[in-house]
């Protein structure tokens, strides 16, 4: 189990290499362009290439991309931007040997989930054709804010089954997960939050978003907190980390950090590697 966290790639995508080292993260998470535009820039060659050569040098693996957060797959006015802004990212990753793209399916408002079903499968058919096979495409759950997607698995198993494509992962995001109703302080929680994974695939788990909750169990928020701090707290992440299915699974942090930068930072990445060593 290697541990990362979401790092700035302020300065240039190499940068973010930088940036892990500093924290001690094993693996990394990053974004390809501001994650509130749907601007979009491809980054530059040399810089393609130093961040490589960087992530060689220090064994920074694996990469993973996260999507902008305006995506809503749930959204027909958004579909269209939506779609061209992960399969752009999908392209990158896919030049930076990322393992894939992380995003947010976004929320179903004014509609059920069965009507925006076939909306959604398709279009992460068509990110899935219109990008290289070297690269995955993940979904994370969501908190179950309002009528987010994705905030239970049999939602979840519903796309994938509909999508029906090995390219299709999985993001778990501890929080998020803490939020809609799993609660993973409890022996119990972990074992139903598995259980309902199980008909999807154990195997499509690509990533787990390791998150502290600044929210109580069932809020239905989503509110990062630091390793330790929120209501899962210690003994909860030392219950994710103990499952055997998620011993090979990279734990990346979205913590808002101690120090004056914002973000995953040294203190986070060693209260988890703690963790794993005990």
């Amino acid at each position: 189990m290697k541990i990362g966290g979401h790092v700035s790639t302020a300065g240039g995508l190499n940068v973010a290499i930088d940036n892990a080292v500093k924290i001690g993260a094993e693996a990394i998470q990053i974004f390809a362009s501001s994650p509130r535009s749907w601007n979009f820039s491809e980054p530059k060659e040399e810089d393609v290439s130093l961040f490589l050569e960087k992530a060689n040098k220090f064994a920074i693996s694996p990469v993973f991309l996260h999507g902008v957060y305006l995506v809503n797959l749930g959204n027909a006015v958004l579909l269209e931007k939506s779609i061209n802004s992960l399969t752009q990212h999908m392209l990158v990753a896919s030049s930076i040997h990322a393992k894939g793209v992380i995003f947010h399916c976004g929320s179903r408002k004014g509609f059920e989930f069965e009507e925006v079903l076939p909306q959604i499968a398709d279009a992460i058919k068509e990110v899935l054709r219109s990008t290289p096979d070297d690269v995955s495409l993940i979904f994370e759950n969501s908190a179950g804010m309002g009528s987010s997607i994705g905030s239970n698995f049999e939602e979840i198993e519903a796309i994938f089954s509909n999508v029906n494509n090995n390219r299709l992962g999985l993001c778990l995001d501890t929080q998020h997960c803490y939020a809609s109703g799993y609660d993973l302080t409890k022996d119990e929680g972990v074992d139903l939050l598995i259980s309902q994974i199980k008909p999807i695939g154990i195997e499509k788990i690509l990533a787990v978003h390791a998150n502290d909750s600044k929210v109580p169990f069932d809020a239905g928020v989503d509110r990062h907190e630091n390793i330790g701090e929120g209501f899962i707290g210690i003994k909860g992440f030392e219950k994710i980390m103990a499952v055997e299915e998620l011993s090979e699974v990279p734990f990346i942090l979205e913590v808002p950090g101690f120090g004056k930068v914002r973000g995953p930072d040294e203190e986070n990445v060693n209260r988890l590697k703690k963790i794993r060593l005990d």
